[in-house]
């Protein structure tokens, strides 16, 4: 296939995505919602790209080469756009980065830093927030979910179990298990898939460092240490 992006011609794969060929060429189109190697969701809409001919912007995440496509990955309308997707994420995104666990491996807060946002420009009403504490391995707090379907994708397609799914409409969207319940009531097994792919935080490894700690600290204690299966 031969295509043109920000004005450079060049070769790509038939069946290729308009982020793959750009990739491939070294152009980093910002996203959120993808992961290498599965397939495409395009729920962030943070990859959009000008494709001439087209009537709206396309997610390149998502959308096929085609011969003779021309593609601007740069233009002052991309520009816009991406950064009114980023600003309306972060205007429902409950951060607390001073304590999140993600807040210096953040990827909503890196891109909102690329693209020199210092302030939201949307306030108002958030969904109000569910932290589920239900599971000794894992915690889920809506707050910080930016509903990019990654744990969706992860626990679905990689480890077959799909106890997490989107659910309602546009801003009543909720990311979790079935019927709102929590993780301990349905069939998630806990192996963490979901926050090693979480970009935000949403889903965590819970930490037991104080419990340790109080067991080193007890005389009345013999402590073993064993690896076992984790995030790793």
């Amino acid at each position: 296939m031969n295509i043109t992006i920000n004005g450079t011609e060049l070769q790509a794969a038939e069946g290729a995505t308009i982020l793959e060929a750009a990739r491939e060429m070294g152009i980093e189109i910002p996203t959120m919602c993808h992961m290498r190697g599965r397939d495409p969701l395009g729920a962030c809409r943070v990859c959009v790209v000008e494709v001439e001919g087209a009537k709206t912007l396309m997610a390149a995440c998502a959308t096929p080469v085609a011969e003779g496509m021309k593609v601007k990955t740069a233009s002052r309308r991309v520009r816009a756009a991406r950064r009114t997707v980023v600003e309306l994420a972060l205007s429902e995104h409950i951060g607390e980065c001073q304590s999140c666990d993600r807040s210096l491996d953040c990827e909503l807060r890196e891109i909102a830093f690329q693209f020199g946002i210092e302030h939201v420009s949307w306030s108002g009403e958030r969904p109000e927030p569910v932290r589920d504490f239900s599971t000794p391995a894992l915690i889920r707090d809506t707050g910080k979910c930016i509903k990019c379907r990654r744990c969706v994708a992860v626990c679905s397609d990689t480890q077959q179990v799909s106890a997490l799914f989107p659910q309602g409409r546009g801003y009543a969207t909720v990311v979790g298990p079935a019927f709102t319940m929590d993780l301990a009531d349905v069939a998630c097994v806990q192996c963490g898939q979901c926050a090693a792919v979480c970009p935000v935080g949403a889903i965590s490894e819970r930490s037991h460092t104080e419990g340790v700690w109080k067991a080193l600290e007890d005389p009345q204690q013999h402590v073993v240490v064993q690896t076992a299966p984790a995030i790793r």
